[in-house]
C-alpha cells in the first residue's frame, strides 16, 4: 500500500485553505495546516482528526514576519513525509494605488509573493531529489486583467502566474507537478479584510465549488486550473497567441516601426 504524502496547506484556518484541508483529508492525506489563528487552525484540525481518521498538525505562524517564514521553510525543506505544498495564503487591499500606504502595500507584497516563493524554493529541491511531489499554487483571474483596478493584488497574482508556469517548466520534466489555480471572486473573508462589502458583487462563486473545480484540475495535471473559465480554448488560444508574440522578438535588432526616418 502506497502511503500518501503528508499535505501543508498555508491560510489553512478558512475559506479556501480550509476546505483544501477537508478535501486532503476525505482523500487519507495527514495534513499540517499553517495560519494566524491557532484557535481556528486547532478547531478545524480535531475536526479532521474525528471524521477521517489522519494525522493533524498545527503551525501558527504570520508568513509576513521572518522568523515565523523561517519555521515553515525548515519544515518543507526537512520533513520528507511533506510532499504536496497548498500555497493558499493572501490577502487583497481595497483603494486604489494613491490611497494605499507604502506599508500596507509592502505587506501585501510580502505575502502574497515573498512568503509563497520562499516556501516553494524550500520544498522543490527536495521534491526534485525524490522524483515527485505537488506545489499548487493559488493566484487569481485578476492577474490577467488590469482593467479590474487592483492594482497591487493583481500583480502579485500575476507573479503567481508566471512563477507557476515557470517552475512547470523546470520541474515536471523532474517528477514534480505544479499548479497554478486561478480564482475569480469567492466567498472567502478575504473581501472582509480588504474592506469589501461582498453583498456589493454581482457574482461569486462559493469556496467549496472552487476547491472542487481545482482538484479535478490537480487530478488531470493541469499547470494551470481557471475554475470559472466556462470556455477552455479561450486559454489555449491566450498561450498560442503568446508563443507567436515571443516569436516575433529578436534581440538582435530594433523593430522598423521604431527606427527614425530619415
Amino acid at each position: 500500500m502506497t502511503t500518501r504524502p503528508t499535505v501543508l496547506i498555508t491560510g489553512a484556518s478558512t475559506g479556501i485553505g480550509a476546505v483544501y484541508a477537508k478535501r486532503f483529508a476525505q482523500r487519507g492525506h495527514d495534513l499540517v495546516l499553517v495560519a494566524r489563528d491557532h484557535s481556528r487552525l486547532a478547531t478545524l484540525a480535531a475536526k479532521l482528526r474525528g471524521e477521517h481518521n489522519v494525522a493533524v498538525e498545527v503551525l501558527q505562524a504570520d508568513l509576513t514576519q521572518l522568523s515565523d517564514l523561517h519555521t515553515v521553510e525548515a519544515r518543507l525543506r526537512d520533513d520528507a513525509r511533506i510532499g504536496i505544498l497548498v500555497n493558499n495564503a493572501g490577502a487583497a487591499q481595497s483603494g486604489a494605488f494613491i490611497e494605499q500606504s507604502t506599508d500596507s502595500v509592502a505587506q501585501l507584497v510580502a505575502l502574497n509573493t515573498t512568503a509563497l516563493v520562499r516556501l516553494a524554493s524550500a520544498i522543490a529541491p527536495r521534491l526534485v531529489k525524490a522524483g515527485e511531489g505537488a506545489i499548487i499554487n493559488i493566484g487569481s483571474v485578476v492577474g490577467l486583467a488590469p482593467e479590474f483596478g487592483m492594482t497591487v493584488y493583481g500583480a502579485t497574482k500575476a507573479f503567481v502566474l508566471f512563477l507557476s508556469q515557470g517552475l512547470s517548466l523546470e520541474l515536471s520534466p523532474q517528477g514534480v507537478y505544479v499548479q497554478a489555480v486561478l480564482p475569480a471572486a469567492t466567498r472567502t473573508e478575504i473581501w472582509d479584510r480588504a474592506g469589501v462589502d461582498i453583498n456589493t458583487l454581482s457574482e461569486i462563486m462559493e469556496v467549496d465549488d472552487l476547491v472542487d473545480a481545482a482538484l479535478v484540475g490537480f487530478d488531470r495535471r493541469e499547470p494551470v486550473t481557471i475554475p470559472p473559465l466556462h470556455e477552455g480554448e479561450r486559454w489555449d488560444a491566450l498561450q498560442t497567441a503568446r508563443q507567436g508574440l515571443l516569436s516575433q522578438i529578436r534581440q538582435s535588432a530594433v523593430a522598423q516601426r521604431y527606427l527614425t526616418q530619415g
